[in-house]
């Protein structure tokens, strides 16, 4: 089958057809007005792929409000497949889907959309798939995100997944990251030959009265010839829809009462449809005038409509009694049935005004539903039960659920809005603090962390004399909060005010603040009482820290330069993480787990788990953390002398300004520059970071201020900076922080006491730490010695810097390392850095894939842990393997990818 004036699209289609057929995935957005051809192109599709599979699913406007039931349309003829499924994948999905037993994964909606990657994936090795979606813009939002989230990670499963979407007059339809193809008008001649082929018979002054009309829009080329080419003037889509209307309202009052019926229920089933219809005396017999007038079809035991604009029309034609009555029967049906989800919801279609005892059967449903772990529909049916109730506390508690629901399902702006109107009709102060805690938690991460402050805050004021520990632990959190913003004052404000009330754990908020104020250079606290109080909340029982908060113990680690007990923490809650399917929280971790991997010189894995975090990130919406992982990629860039690369990470955390990112992205470019010798730059902008409110995270840079300052002659300006990092080195304790700080005391210091502080610095170094400033204080010494005509002894301590910085792709100082023998007297020739490492060859996402691999896992359940298909993965092992001159996984083991 051709269309019209299609052959760049068709050709585009089919391009996509023919890698799936060869093993390739594919994804594509087909976007344009109503009647535009979409829908056609999907047919097309469907025509060509006589060899593959097809699956097709549907967004339907009076179901956009049900969680996962385009899912469960797209997935029904293959919902026996699910028991194949990883456990914890096959339970979150049978939960989505209402299909529970009663154990299902609560929470993480992540997980349902990696069962569907793997469940798709799966029907995909035995032939190649394709799965098309007409009206993705009316699909409820659990769908759209679950298919979002497949259709970012097809990349080897032999699956074309292709969206339709109207735009404009419809509902927004994010697909970020995407390809998309925009459907235009059809150009003039093949309009006229469309035209022409439909309704030749037409005087040649309405054809081109119809032309003119329709504007290039085939369904409109189509259906206007029937109304006449109304004059009337409308938008395409208007016009589109009435003469659709008018084709309805002709039929039989039997037959608009069937296909009634199938516009408002998403299933279109004929054994629910039927017995329905047959209540108000319609039969099957009455389907025959809308198939002979094309407006519908039958199939496979279902009621579908050939274009869904019709359904749209079948629903705005019906009276509301009529409307009433069909969800009414409906309802009547499901029950009879045992289905108590679309029971439940027709029955609140079929009422009008406020009902409690609807809303009572709401909530019994949503209960059911929370056991199956459908946490989505639980929201849903909450929300809708609470609509319905008259009294208003009862509408409070129900929007209380149902706000705390979306929270466990993932849908965080959902969960704000539900939360914020639960607010107006709760008038109990404990109730009304735990929305609180939820609203707060969310801004938190949403990167509204004054608003987060003002909203913990303000509650834990207001429950003191009801619950002091609750007070307590709301105002830790606001401190926490206040920590977040780098607003270090408000938090102290925050702990005076803990004190001052006499909250339980009011010294808890206090440590935070002496935590806070004693590692900020510049602050008004003591060094040693900051660290002493970050120890406090590391070794005490803290009941003021969440279960979200597991990771923020990871951060402290890092404040007080520990990376080996921080690594080893981060690295335990990441495999539980990945154990457990929890993405959103697997994304918190990796923030500082990328950040440890690079400091401790594990180059590869850094990039890895940053590249990992930030795309992990973007799915579930947590921007701060997106933007941290960036930063953590600045900084290696910078550490590889990758200027461009630098400034693209770092810039929307510059233009935000948010703490700490803001003072990560200005060290990472500082760093840069003074890799490519711009050292006033560097000390410029490192005087600008420590001289400014927010310097969360900068006691890392100040020995590159030091450096910097010292490079262009002004070491004058270096020595509070050197005088604040020896301070946190000496308190510490570690000895790595304190040859960094040994190092700086160097650079200032006298020749008569400079060589003794460079050996203090580089024996200090060899005890462990970051490898990168090993490499530096080498280089520095090495320089000292070089001027100071110890060429012999020089070129020792630059051989180690210059293997060091090699081995973690530091080019930029290898070279720099580099002049500095040729100096010393040593001939090198051309060096290359030594790239021996088969290790190095790999993408970051295959050295993940290598090193589950050679731990022993499938690659199902690698796919599991990295949220890939095991296809994907099986792809990833297939481009490693030739890299790494091995044939199979058995060899892996012996490479030791583990060790990176």
């Amino acid at each position: 089958m051709r269309l019209y004036g299609r052959d760049a699209e068709q050709s585009t289609i089919e391009r996509l057809l023919q890698r799936a057929r060869s093993g390739r995935s594919g994804v594509l957005v087909l976007r344009g007005e109503a009647g535009i051809g979409k829908s056609a192109l999907l047919e097309v599709a469907e025509g060509a792929a006589t060899d593959m599979r097809v699956l097709r699913g549907t967004g339907i406007e009076r179901e956009s409000g049900m969680p996962y039931a385009g899912l469960h349309l797209l997935l029904r003829k293959y919902l026996d497949r699910i028991d194949a499924l990883p456990e914890g994948q096959a339970r979150a999905l049978r939960g989505a889907l209402n299909l529970g037993t009663g154990d299902e994964t609560r929470g993480d909606r992540f997980l349902v959309g990696l069962a569907v990657l793997t469940l798709l994936s799966d029907l995909a090795e035995e032939r190649p798939l394709l799965c098309l979606i007409d009206d993705a813009h009316w699909l409820d939002p659990a769908t759209a995100e679950a298919l979002l989230f497949v259709a970012r990670r097809l990349e080897a499963e032999a699956i074309v997944l292709l969206l339709a979407v109207r735009d404009p007059d419809a509902p927004e339809f994010t697909a970020e990251g995407l390809p998309e193809l925009r459907v235009g008008a059809l150009d003039k001649d093949a309009a006229a030959d469309l035209l022409n082929a439909r309704a030749a018979e037409l005087p040649g002054h309405v054809q081109s009265e119809i032309l003119v009309a329709a504007m290039g829009n085939p369904l409109a080329l189509l259906e206007l010839p029937t109304a006449h080419a109304s004059a009337e003037p409308s938008t395409t889509y208007t016009r589109l829809q009435r003469t659709f209307a008018d084709r309805v309202a002709a039929l039989p009052e039997q037959t608009q009462l069937l296909v009634l019926m199938a516009a408002i229920d998403d299933q279109g089933d004929l054994s629910m449809i039927l017995p329905a219809a047959e209540r108000f005396g319609a039969s099957v017999a009455d389907l025959e005038p809308a198939e002979r007038d094309r407006l519908v079809r039958t199939g496979e035991g279902r009621l579908e409509f050939r274009h869904p604009l019709i359904r749209t029309a079948v629903y705005g034609e019906a009276t509301l009694s009529r409307r009433l009555s069909a969800h009414s029967a409906l309802a009547e049906v499901y029950r009879a049935g045992g289905d108590r989800c679309h029971f439940a919801w027709h029955l609140a279609s079929a009422t009008t005004g406020l009902d409690e005892k609807t809303a009572a059967v709401l909530e019994e449903t949503a209960e059911l539903e929370r056991d199956g772990g459908g946490h989505a529909s639980v929201a849903a049916m909450y929300e809708r039960a609470a609509m319905l109730s008259p009294d208003p506390g009862e509408r409070g508690r129900r929007l209380s659920v149902a706000a705390k629901a979306a929270a466990d399902a993932g849908m965080s702006e959902q969960a704000i809005s539900l939360a914020e109107r639960a607010t107006a009709d709760v008038t109990d102060p404990l109730a009304r603090a735990d929305l609180v805690l939820l609203r707060a938690g969310l801004a938190d991460e949403q990167d509204r962390t004054k608003e987060a402050h003002r909203l913990l805050s303000g509650t834990a004021e207001s429950v003191v004399g009801l619950n002091a520990q609750t007070a307590g632990y709301l105002f830790f959190q606001a401190g926490s909060a206040a920590a977040n913003a780098g607003d270090f004052a408000l938090l102290d404000r925050t702990a005076a005010r803990a004190e001052e009330l006499g909250v339980p754990n009011a010294s808890l908020v206090r440590a935070l603040a002496r935590a806070f104020a004693g590692l900020n250079p510049g602050g008004h606290g003591d060094t040693a009482d900051g660290v002493a109080a970050l120890r406090e909340l590391m070794g005490s029982r803290n009941d003021c820290l969440g279960p979200r908060d597991a990771v923020r113990t990871v951060m402290w680690h890092l404040m007080i330069g520990d990376l080996d007990g921080g690594l080893e923490a981060a690295a335990e809650l990441e495999r539980r993480y990945r154990r457990e399917g929890a993405l959103g929280l697997l994304s918190l971790v990796l923030m500082p787990l990328a950040r440890l991997q690079l400091m401790l010189g594990h180059t590869r894995d850094a990039l890895t788990t940053a590249t990992e975090g930030m795309r992990i990130a973007a799915d579930t919406g947590q921007h701060r953390i997106r933007i941290y992982q960036a930063t953590t990629l600045a900084q290696l860039a910078a550490m590889q002398g990758d200027e461009q690369r630098c400034e693209e990470l770092t810039t929307e955390a510059l233009a935000r300004g948010l703490p700490p990112s803001n003072v990560h992205a200005a060290t990472a470019r500082s760093l840069l520059d003074l890799g490519l010798g711009r050292h006033e730059a560097s000390l410029n902008r490192l005087a600008g970071v420590v001289a400014g409110t927010s310097r969360a995270g900068v006691i890392a840079a100040l020995p590159d201020l030091v450096e910097a300052a010292v490079r262009v002659g002004q070491p004058e300006r270096a020595h509070e900076a050197a005088r604040w990092h020896q301070d946190w080195a000496m308190q510490a304790g570690q000895p790595w922080a304190r040859a960094i700080a040994a190092r700086c005391a160097a650079l200032l210091a006298p020749d008569d006491k400079a060589e003794a502080l460079y050996e203090e610095a580089v024996h200090l170094h060899l005890q462990g730490g970051p490898p990168f400033e090993h490499a530096r204080t080498e280089l520095l010494y090495g320089e000292w010695l070089r001027r100071s005509r110890h060429r012999n002894e020089a070129r020792g301590h630059l051989r180690t810097a210059l293997e060091i910085f090699e081995r973690l792709g530091a080019d930029q100082w290898s070279e720099r390392t580099r002049t500095e023998l040729r100096a010393a007297g040593e001939s090198l020739g051309d060096a290359i850095p030594d790239r021996s490492d088969v290790l190095a060859l790999l993408t970051p996402q295959e050295l993940q894939v290598v090193r589950l691999a050679a731990a022993g896992l499938s690659n199902r359940e690698i796919g599991a842990q990295l949220f890939l298909s095991p296809r994907t993965v099986g792809y990833h092992l297939y481009k490693a393997y030739p890299k790494l001159g091995v044939a199979s996984r058995n060899e892996l083991s012996r490479l030791e990818p583990a060790k990176t």
